[in-house]
């Protein structure tokens, strides 16, 4: 009987061993859990945005290059008022043309992210020196980059090792894309105009378990003019002498 009672005993200390061990496993897991989510993912989503921002602006910059390129003078963009003596009076945007411009831009820059999203590279319209520095086989499966394991800590040696964390994007929302223009005067009566496309995309950043969006701004000079106005009968070498108007909308 005693060595019965012996026996049981020694069963029902085992099984409070290994109950033991199992909640701290589950404990430790926990707390692996809690630390990924309080420190490894936000780090891991910035890098990720760092990376979807880069790729982004290249394709951006790339669109607005085509188009400025591809025919677009620079006298097209503006409607330009003289008075009776040939003189200057405003500049405005020629509103078709900007349209135009805008329009063509916005859809290039959205047929692109949708072909990297969808991981259809052949059918992006972007040179190869973009995609030079990235994984074909990887954006061919809709990954646009892979964030190794290691750069947790944050340092040189460690950085590459352990399993890559996949980087994919989503285009979210619609394309914003709008016209500005800097207009800063330049020797007597001429103003120097600087013509810009500004265009705002919002993405949304994808990790395995996590996502988050992020905006896209980025501002490409398209345009640069030399607006010369009359010199007035008075001048005498000043640099204080009125200079011209020239409104821009």
């Amino acid at each position: 009987m005693n060595k019965f009672i012996r026996k049981r005993k020694i069963v029902i200390k085992r099984r409070n061993i290994v109950l033991l061990i199992f909640i701290m496993v589950i404990l430790c897991i926990l707390l692996v859990f809690n630390f990924i989510n309080k420190r490894v993912t936000p780090l891991f989503l910035d890098l990720a945005e760092s990376e979807t921002e880069k790729l982004a602006t290249l394709i951006i910059n790339d669109a607005v290059s085509k188009q400025v390129s591809d025919g677009l003078t620079t006298d097209a963009l503006y409607n330009i008022s003289k008075d009776s003596k040939g003189n200057i009076t405003s500049i405005d945007f020629n509103s078709v043309t900007v349209n135009k411009l805008l329009t063509t831009i916005t859809s290039s820059v959205e047929l692109n992210l949708k072909h990297l999203e969808e991981g259809r590279i052949d059918l992006l319209n972007v040179p190869d020196s973009i995609l030079v520095s990235y994984d074909k086989k990887d954006l061919k499966k809709g990954i646009i980059y892979k964030i190794p394991s290691g750069a947790v800590f944050n340092n040189t040696i460690l950085s590459n090792i352990g399993p890559k964390v996949p980087v994919r994007l989503n285009l979210v929302g619609s394309i914003t894309s709008n016209i500005s223009a800097k207009t800063t005067n330049y020797g007597i009566n001429n103003a120097l105009i600087e013509v810009y496309v500004d265009i705002k995309v919002t993405l949304e950043v994808i990790l395995p378990y996590t996502k988050r969006k992020t905006s896209v701004e980025t501002t490409v000079p398209i345009a640069l003019k030399m607006m010369q106005g009359s010199v007035p009968s008075y001048y005498s070498g000043s640099s204080t002498n009125p200079s011209i108007s020239l409104p821009i909308e």
